[in-house]
């Protein structure tokens, strides 16, 4: 599985550099054997030549062993032989323990690339979360955003039916107030006709009862015996009489009657 970006990003860099750093290294080890191989050979040819010298210092040696002795030639030989073997030893156990600590490596190496790949498959997990959650949000961003919309349009309706309730509004209270005005106007009309009547009554009254007080003065003149003559016509024995009403008028009572602007 493969990491994150910059992780796989860094993986690669790390790589080329170690492809960089190893591209000389087989020239370089086998340089290192050539040297090695070299002074040992050095070392042959010296003991060799140590040993050539010393035949012909005393050729006699070259066939005979006295006391035990080997040849010279021999002995360099095969010391040169038992070097070269031992530094193929060392240079055997180096390549074991190169090998152990590059196992030793490899097993760091498998482990950390397992805890890698954990740890990438996690961030893959949560990187996947996230896109899911991002989906989620940027679809409820959409809807939101839709929403939005429909309440500005619902507002704007609103706004025109308010400015439109308060042009009718003013319309009507403008209609009112000259309603008000033109109640006002006929009310006082009315109340100025009702007082000019009650005056008009009121003189009527006024005259009724000089007519009627002219009457009972007019009757207390009269003697006593047109009273008897005329009792046919009204009551005898102290009963009151009603006096004529006085042409192109209807009856009217005494009472005054005075209107205000409250009836």
């Amino acid at each position: 599985m493969s990491g994150p970006g910059w992780q796989e990003e860094l993986r690669q860099r790390l790589i080329e550099r170690n492809a960089r750093e190893s591209a000389y290294s087989n020239v370089i080890e086998q340089y290192r054997r050539l040297a090695q191989q070299t002074t040992l050979l050095k070392e042959r040819n010296q003991s060799l030549l140590k040993a050539v010298g010393s035949v012909r210092a005393n050729p006699s040696s070259s066939t005979v062993v006295v006391g035990g002795e080997e040849n010279p030639v021999r002995a360099a030989y095969t010391a040169s032989l038992e070097s070269q073997v031992s530094s193929l030893r060392d240079e055997m156990a180096a390549v074991y323990k190169t090998q152990g600590q590059n196992a030793q490596r490899l097993l760091a190496m498998n482990e950390t690339l397992r805890e890698k790949e954990e740890a990438a498959r996690i961030e893959a997990d949560h990187l996947r979360r996230a896109v899911d959650e991002l989906g989620l949000l940027r679809s409820k961003v959409d809807q939101h955003n839709e929403l939005m919309a429909e309440k500005e349009r619902a507002m704007q309706i609103l706004h025109d039916e308010l400015a439109t309730a308060e042009l009718e509004l003013g319309q009507l209270q403008i209609r009112n107030e000259s309603l008000m005005k033109d109640n006002a106007s006929l009310l006082q009309r009315w109340l100025d006709s009702k007082n000019l009547e009650a005056e008009r009554l009121n003189e009527a009254n006024v005259f009724y009862d000089q007519i009627a007080e002219m009457k009972a003065a007019s009757h207390l003149r009269r003697p006593r015996s047109s009273e008897t003559l005329e009792s046919g016509n009204g009551h005898v024995n102290g009963s009151s009489r009603t006096a004529a009403p006085v042409p192109g008028m209807a009856p009217q009572t005494q009472e005054t009657v005075h209107l205000n602007p409250n009836g």
